[in-house]
């Protein structure tokens, strides 16, 4: 998007710092002086080109779908990539059917000047000590405390440690199958 915009893409060091946050968020950052409308049609844009790249690139981590099918209870996915990018990716990788509801943020309206909250899906029909959220980001980390219920830090993935470290986890694990054994 960067480069059909004409601006030049900056280091992946520091666009990995906006995983697991919302593209509003970087795209505020590289183009301040757009509108909110202009924003929003290139998320659009890039969520269409995302999705027609194929994921071709993606590879999941070992264990995945074993602790998927190991872990009791009821299981859904809240992320800050849009809910058709998602369902594309699960059902890529056979695990759509261990997922109860994908929650992408699109639907989610904002104002200019303020950053998308994390922690808006909500958990309906469960208590907060019943669940649990797994996440590899800081994002991850935060929207779990905010929603009150007990947080999972991998240490896989693109979040640095020291930033996780920050929530103080209930659980670290390397492997999800870790999950699965602790019962």
């Amino acid at each position: 998007m960067l480069a059909l915009e004409g601006r030049e893409a900056p280091p992946f060091d520091y666009l990995k710092g906006y995983i697991g946050r919302h593209l509003i968020d970087l795209f505020l950052d590289v183009f301040p002086d757009y509108a909110p409308e202009r924003v929003d049609a290139l998320i659009q844009q890039y969520r269409l080109l995302y999705l027609a790249r194929g994921h071709k690139l993606t590879r999941m981590y070992p264990g995945v779908s074993e602790a998927l099918a190991a872990l009791p209870g009821r299981k859904s996915i809240a992320t800050t990539k849009g809910t058709p990018t998602t369902r594309a990716i699960l059902e890529q990788f056979g695990l759509i059917g261990f997922f109860n509801h994908v929650q992408g943020t699109d639907g989610f309206p904002w104002q200019a000047g303020s950053r998308r909250d994390s922690d808006r899906t909500g958990r309906p029909g469960r208590r907060a000590e019943e669940c649990l959220m797994v996440g590899d980001s800081a994002a991850d980390m935060e929207a779990g405390r905010r929603a009150g219920v007990k947080i999972c830090a991998v240490r896989y993935g693109y979040g640095k440690r020291e930033d996780l470290a920050r929530f103080e986890p209930d659980y670290w694990v390397d492997d999800l199958r870790e999950l699965a054994e602790a019962g």
